[in-house]
């Protein structure tokens, strides 16, 4: 997959999108979650009308212990990509790979609009398979000089630093007290499975972006409630923020409203709401992952694969 969807590409291919939302290009995007013992199903939905027209539902399943107890994958899951003016199948994609990718780009366009532009020192907090997409792709809008990798796994944070280091041309240094690297940082990513904030309003110094991007279900929380009422807010989607986001939590404690959120990713994108507005502004972006995500990049490797003969042809209808 990723010979067909690089970091670079995947970054243009959702601003794009985001740009098209707000053109009203778009079909309306549909999210539907299901918990189960040990993890849980969502799917997502989206479509974009412009010079292709696509749609694609995404159905993902997401197991934290698979590793441990099962030898497998903590997301797993396929992606259907139909034309949007006939509904035919136009291909089925490996989802995991694509979410990570795509995941990993939001941040990025969120950072390149709202991060400061001297933004050099990163803390990321969970070190799997997003952690690698996230930092991948805000190298390709800020230049990255030092990186705090935290992991409750220490093994796993070292794992990563020595993998990234190969990677990237940056200091990558594992840590154990992920609070006070965040409060040295620029740019702060939580990427997280879990349900129990552990970012707080005296962790982040002023001026830093923070991309939350763990919790995608209404159980999951990695910031307290109180920073996000206290900074800037941006959301990848309002209402599936308010649902199933860090907004959740901040609307649940009684701290915030819906219209407390300064803007959607889409309307900085697209120059309808203005970005950072101060040296000393904490801007959070709450990134639940959108179905118009899924369906930029998917869109995007089906045109490529064609372009290429990659794939296999299959006949649904046999």
């Amino acid at each position: 997959m990723q010979t067909l969807l690089d970091p670079g590409s995947c970054i243009a291919a959702v601003e794009r999108a985001f740009v098209a939302e707000v053109l009203g290009q778009t079909l309306p995007a549909g999210v539907l979650g299901t918990q189960a013992a040990g993890g849980g199903f969502h799917v997502k939905t989206a479509g974009v009308l412009g010079e292709g027209q696509y749609f694609a539902a995404k159905v993902n399943a997401n197991f934290p212990s698979n590793s441990a107890h099962h030898g497998l994958p903590t997301i797993q899951g396929v992606m259907s990509l139909h034309d949007a003016r006939t509904g035919v199948v136009l291909a089925l994609l490996d989802s995991p790979s694509i979410t990570a990718l795509r995941t990993g780009a939001a941040t990025a366009v969120a950072a390149r609009h709202l991060a400061p532009d001297d933004a050099r020192v990163v803390a990321i907090a969970g070190c799997g398979v997003q952690a690698r997409s996230q930092l991948r792709a805000l190298a390709h809008v800020r230049s990255l000089t030092r990186v705090y990798a935290h992991d409750v796994d220490a093994g796993a944070a070292a794992r990563f630093a020595d993998e990234m280091r190969a990677t990237l041309a940056c200091e990558i240094e594992p840590v154990q007290a992920f609070a006070a690297k965040a409060r040295m940082s620029d740019i702060v990513v939580t990427c997280t499975p879990t349900r129990e904030a552990f970012l707080s309003v005296g962790d982040v110094r002023p001026g830093a972006f923070v991309a939350a991007v763990g919790a995608d279900s209404n159980d999951k929380q990695e910031l307290d409630p109180a920073l996000l009422s206290t900074s800037t807010l941006v959301v990848d989607d309002t209402a599936q923020c308010a649902t199933i986001g860090e907004l959740h939590h901040a609307l649940a404690a009684g701290l915030m409203t819906r219209d407390d959120v300064h803007a959607t990713l889409a309307e900085i994108v697209a120059g309808r709401r203005p970005g950072r507005t101060g040296e000393r502004e904490i801007i959070v972006f709450d990134s639940t992952g959108t179905g118009l995500e899924d369906v930029a990049a998917a869109s995007m490797v089906y045109e490529r694969a064609l372009a290429v003969g990659a794939g296999m042809e299959l006949r649904l209808d046999a």
